[in-house]
């Protein structure tokens, strides 16, 4: 799994080089904001992961601090499959959010029997309009997000941040 490639991706509204936070749609991925950093962390690695209950087994998606099936707080990490099958999708030509070009691609991705994360929507990315069919096989990338300056006990910290996506396998 340590194959993922990181991608560049664009995505985060910036105007004549400013840096608009008050548009940013990306979570805080430091420890002092974040509960769930590890998922980051995670995703520097290049792995895809979520948590499960080790009480009840429940696997949920996206991670989170508490399971919502036994609301039991003892959880662990574990690896999710970085490749999904198309089911069906959208392109948006018109109308992309700001910093965002077009076509934004979402797919309902299904990763199979027997997987932990049976099914998601996802960006896809790295994919032009037209090119993506059902059916087609994706998997996970890496991309960064801008930094962010963030205040953390009077001192301020820039947190690196990443997100993910999905792309065609070709």
């Amino acid at each position: 799994m340590a194959d993922v490639e990181k991608v560049e991706i664009v995505g985060t509204p910036a105007l004549d080089g400013t840096y608009i936070s008050e548009m940013d749609m990306w979570p805080f991925e430091c420890q002092e904001f974040n509960r769930i950093y590890p998922f980051y962390e995670h995703l520097r690695d290049g792995k895809f992961t979520t948590t499960k209950c080790k009480k009840c087994g429940h696997i949920a998606f996206p991670p989170g601090v508490i399971c919502p099936r036994c609301w039991s707080e003892e959880l662990e990490w574990v690896e999710l499959p970085q490749r999904a099958r198309v089911v069906t999708f959208t392109e948006t030509q018109a109308g992309a959010p700001i910093g965002f070009p077009p076509p934004i691609i979402m797919a309902w991705l299904s990763f199979g029997e027997g997987s932990p994360l049976k099914q998601l929507l996802s960006r896809i990315v790295n994919c032009k309009e037209g090119e993506l069919k059902e059916g087609d096989e994706v998997k996970f990338v890496v991309f960064d997000v801008p930094s962010h300056p963030i205040e953390v006990k009077k001192e301020t910290k820039i947190c690196d941040r990443v997100y993910y996506a999905f792309e065609p396998v070709k």
